[in-house]
């Protein structure tokens, strides 16, 4: 399903979608998953579990904007720093991004 989402709505999607990887907790029954909260930063880069993402790839985790948009294309429900989750069409979507911003960190 093509949503026509833009750059920074791409980038922060995949973010979010690595923040609520299932872990056994996080996950409703209708598929949803739990954004938790957004990590703080380490320098030019921060922690999304086994991940490390580069701040310059997360700008649209705190804008506005980017939310309302995942929001109105049902891929999330809510914004941070509330409740906030990802809904089963957002964790699903293929954006591609995963490899290019989701780098392996060794610290």
């Amino acid at each position: 399903m093509a949503l026509k989402l833009n750059a920074l709505q791409l980038k922060t999607l995949t973010i979010l979608q690595a923040l609520s990887e299932p872990k056994g907790t996080g996950q409703s029954a209708d598929g949803d998953r739990a954004i938790p909260m957004l990590p703080p930063a380490h320098g030019n880069h921060f922690h999304v579990g086994p991940h490390l993402v580069m701040g310059s790839d997360a700008t649209g985790l705190h804008n506005p904007a980017v939310w309302a948009a995942l929001n109105r294309k049902g891929l999330v429900v809510g914004s941070p720093p509330g409740h906030a989750v990802l809904t089963e069409a957002g964790a699903a979507y293929e954006t591609g991004l995963a490899e290019k911003i989701l780098h392996s960190h060794d610290h």
